[in-house]
């Protein structure tokens, strides 16, 4: 009768898959991933392309700055009294407008527009009703690449005024604007941002 060797044993049996069930694994598996690639392309087709959405909100951006750092003031910047008229009247003295009381809108006398070099936009009411199409720099220059955006801006006296400012001071005349930014772009992006700005009049 034979005995096994001292030091030797039975081979103990191995663990792991099959190969029918690393077959099924993989099938399974390409499935679940291919639900989740058909759920991620009918979103990013639904939705706007990121970059066109982070450019429009750039331009945005961009031109509420420009508005909000405007003088906002009773007299026109270009007014002699600009810096002393305590409301937006015009006669005797420095208290009051000497020629031109600030309206809402560019003041057409004066052909103000944002890209005139003599008369330029130079208050935050001048922008109400402006509009780009397509965006151009200050000095009326396309930009390259922003072709396919336009800006409109519109500047009102909010109804309900700001904190505790009151919207329009004794005379009527606005304390409170609130700046409207709307810029489109394509696969139709749309970006709204909105600004108040204040009136410390006389001090520009």
């Amino acid at each position: 009768m034979c005995t096994p060797k001292a030091g030797r044993g039975l081979r103990p049996l191995q663990a792991g898959a099959t190969l029918v069930e690393l077959v099924v694994f993989i099938v399974v598996v390409s499935v679940a991933v291919a639900a989740v690639l058909l759920a991620m392309n009918a979103v990013t087709r639904g939705s706007p392309d990121p970059m066109m959405r982070k450019q429009a909100l750039a331009i945005a951006e961009a031109l509420l700055e420009e508005v909000e750092l405007m003088p906002f003031t009773f007299c026109d910047p270009d007014d002699a009294n600009v810096s002393t008229a305590q409301s937006a009247t015009t006669g005797i003295g420095t208290t009051v407008c000497a020629t031109w009381i600030e309206q809402m809108g560019p003041e057409a006398v004066q052909g103000e527009t944002r890209y005139n070099a003599s008369f330029p936009f130079d208050n935050v009411n001048d922008y109400n009703g402006f509009n780009m199409n397509p965006i151009v720099d200050i000095t009326n220059n396309a930009i390259a690449g922003l072709g396919a955006y336009t800006a409109a801006v519109t500047v009102t006296v909010p109804a309900a005024g700001l904190g505790g400012i009151a919207a329009t001071d004794g005379n009527g005349q606005a304390n409170v604007l609130l700046i409207t930014v709307t810029v489109t772009g394509p696969a139709s992006v749309n970006v709204v941002l909105q600004g108040y700005r204040t009136k410390y009049a006389p001090n520009i």
